[in-house]
C-alpha cells in the first residue's frame, strides 16, 4: 500500500480544524501530523515533522496564510503549500496565485473534491477551486474595461476610492469641481457601477489601486 499523504493543518477556528482532522483521520490515504491554530505553531511543527502538504487558512493571527506559505517555501521547498479559505475576491486570489502556492481551495469545497485536489497537488499539478477559475476567467474577459478610462479618469478614480470629495479632488488636481463632476459621471458610466463600493471593487479587480 502506498504511503499516506502527510499533512499539517492550520486554522484559527477550532471547529474547522477539528472537522478537517476528523475527515483525514478517517481516510488511510492521509495522515495528519499536526493540527494547529497559529503560523508559529505550524513552523515549529514543520521543523520536526516535515509534511508533504501544508494546508492552511488565509486569515491567521500574526501573519497571513500566504506569508506562512512563503516562509515554508523558502525553508522547505519540497513541501506543497495549499490555502483553504473563504476569500474569493479576484485581486486577492490573483496575488496568492502569483506567489506560487500549489493550491487555492474554497471552504465550500466538497469533501471528496478536497481529497482529490490534494492528491492532484501531490502529483505535481496545481489545483484551484472551479468557482475561482470561473471567476478569474470572467475577470480576464472584462479585464480591458479599465482601458476605457482615460489617464485623468483613472487618476480621479484613485482619489474617489480614497473617499476624497469633488472639491478635494479639484484642489489636488488644479481643476474645477464641475470638471471633476463630469469625470465622476463618466467613470460611473464606463465602469457600469452606481456606488463607491462598486468603484472600489472595480479598481481593485483591475489593479488600478
Amino acid at each position: 500500500m502506498p504511503q499516506p499523504i502527510k499533512i499539517i493543518l492550520v486554522d484559527d477556528h477550532r471547529i474547522v480544524l477539528d472537522g478537517l482532522k476528523s475527515l483525514f483521520d478517517n481516510d488511510e490515504e492521509f495522515l495528519v501530523l499536526a493540527a494547529v491554530s497559529s503560523p508559529g505553531e505550524a513552523l515549529e511543527k514543520i521543523k520536526y515533522q516535515q509534511p508533504d502538504i501544508l494546508l492552511t487558512d488565509y486569515t491567521l493571527p500574526g501573519m497571513t496564510g500566504l506569508e506562512l506559505c512563503n516562509q515554508v517555501k523558502e525553508k522547505y521547498p519540497a513541501i506543497k503549500r495549499v490555502i483553504l479559505s473563504m476569500h474569493d475576491e479576484g485581486h486577492l486570489v490573483k496575488q496568492i496565485i502569483k506567489e506560487g502556492v500549489d493550491g487555492y481551495l474554497l471552504k465550500s469545497i466538497q469533501q471528496n473534491e478536497l481529497k482529490n485536489a490534494l492528491c492532484q497537488i501531490m502529483n505535481g499539478l496545481p489545483y484551484i477551486s472551479p468557482e475561482i477559475t470561473k471567476q478569474l476567467m470572467s475577470g480576464l474577459a472584462h479585464e480591458d474595461k479599465y482601458e476605457l478610462l482615460t489617464e485623468r479618469e483613472q487618476e480621479i478614480l484613485k482619489l474617489i476610492v480614497k473617499e476624497l470629495s469633488n472639491k478635494q479632488i479639484a484642489d489636488r488636481l488644479s481643476i474645477s469641481e464641475r470638471t471633476v463632476e463630469t469625470h465622476r459621471k463618466n467613470i460611473f458610466r464606463k465602469t457600469n457601477t452606481t456606488s463607491l463600493v462598486g468603484l472600489v471593487k472595480f479598481a481593485f479587480a483591475h489593479n488600478i489601486v
